[in-house]
């Protein structure tokens, strides 16, 4: 039988989840998911344990993060799966690009001090499993534990949104050297929930266009911030470029995530899954 529940976009305490590789595993199982990869934010740190835990609850693994990029003048996500855990190039471009992220934490906390949110750089920190990875989504926990939003989505829209005071822009890889990393460590380039970025539909077709040259394989067409119209888009975007399909939840809490592992629809028949690309890589 060919693989139907495969959830290829999720997050650990690796980097901004709250549940450690383990959890997650037992989870996707529960729920199904015959394929499974963890895909942190600029981070490969917890391949071999999310690999390790795949077989201990009986399902086929795919190593997976999901790269930070900047293009025209947004943060895009790429995810790469199936890549060695190991590439020297890919965690040394892995650790540059965490690199700004300390930097760019403290200016958030002295924006958000500034409408009166004290200490945000700390309390962000006690949800950090680790400080090179601290993100929004940490600043988010906490101005919710202080009773300044009811929720994480109440924080992105109020504080942490472009023109917001604790919004920060921040510098990430390019979208040719986040391709490259993945492709040379034997992986496939995936763009992430597309519809979630504010693009014009020039700007769209250049990201896609782009993306392809540097020799891109894949995007994402089931995730969970995509609504059944964003699946059937996607799916023409995919055969448009001779792309082919992912599905992720983009998993990160039982508390935050709107969709559970592999509670998604299953892709399209007439898209070729992704994983199909990486049939030699599936561990």
């Amino acid at each position: 039988m060919p693989i139907q529940n495969a959830d290829l976009h999720c997050h650990s305490v690796v980097s901004d989840g709250t549940m450690t590789p383990e959890d997650l595993a037992a989870r996707a199982a529960g729920n199904g998911v015959e394929l499974w990869a963890l895909t942190d934010h600029d981070e490969i740190g917890g391949q071999h344990r999310a690999a390790a835990a795949a077989r201990a609850n009986g399902m086929k693994y795919l190593t997976g993060t999901e790269i930070s990029v900047t293009f025209a003048g947004q943060t895009v996500h790429i995810i790469g799966l199936g890549f060695d855990p190991d590439n020297a190039a890919m965690l040394q471009g892995l650790n540059d690009t965490r690199g700004g992220r300390g930097p760019r934490a403290r200016e958030m906390a002295e924006g958000l001090a500034k409408v009166g949110i004290a200490n945000a750089y700390e309390g962000a920190l006690k949800y950090v499993g680790n400080p090179e990875l601290i993100s929004r989504t940490h600043f988010a926990r906490f101005l919710v534990e202080t009773g300044a939003c009811k929720d994480t989505n109440e924080v992105f829209r109020r504080f942490l949104t472009e023109g917001k005071p604790g919004y920060v822009p921040h510098r990430w890889a390019s979208l040719k050297h986040a391709v490259e990393w993945i492709t040379q460590a034997g992986g496939v380039a995936v763009i992430a929930h597309p519809a979630r970025y504010k693009f014009s539909a020039n700007e769209e077709f250049a990201l896609f266009s782009e993306f392809k040259t540097h020799g891109g394989k894949g995007v994402e067409v089931v995730t969970g911030s995509h609504t059944p119209a964003e699946y059937v888009k996607y799916g023409e975007t995919a055969r448009e470029f001779g792309l082919a399909a992912s599905r992720g939840s983009d998993f990160h809490s039982p508390d935050e995530s709107h969709t559970d592992l592999g509670q998604l629809p299953f892709l399209n028949g007439e898209l070729t899954p992704v994983w199909e690309l990486l049939a030699d890589r599936i561990q």
